[in-house]
């Protein structure tokens, strides 16, 4: 590698540009990180029975049921309701956040990354 100006020459950036655009770019990744943090997603099931909300950090942050779908005889029904609906809501969560980080990553597959 030749040495030019301010470090060394890589294909014609420098390592000054280089760690730049890298600081850049792990701050727009912070603050892609915070902002899915604060989105929230929604999600039911059982014609609405199970509603539950989740941010984009994958937390779930509430769980509402229907007191019609508490029936004592079929808990396994709740049960699957209840499942469905924060399998729904965690994937749509996931896969908003993993736009996010692919469109700041340009497309690149970085291992580790998302």
């Amino acid at each position: 590698m030749s040495k030019g100006k301010g470090g060394y020459n890589m294909g014609g950036m420098n390592r000054n540009q280089m760690m730049a655009q890298a600081r850049k770019m792990q701050e727009q990744l912070v603050a892609a990180q915070e902002k899915a943090a604060a989105t929230e997603f929604s999600a039911s099931a059982g014609g609405g029975m199970v509603k539950v909300t989740a941010t984009g950090d994958l937390r779930l942050t509430s769980v509402t049921i229907d007191p019609q779908a508490l029936d004592p005889d079929d808990v396994d029904m709740l049960q699957d309701m209840i499942v469905a609906a924060v399998n729904d809501v965690l994937e749509q969560a996931e896969s908003s956040s993993e736009q996010a980080m692919s469109s700041l990553a340009g497309g690149l597959n970085i291992p580790g990354l998302f």
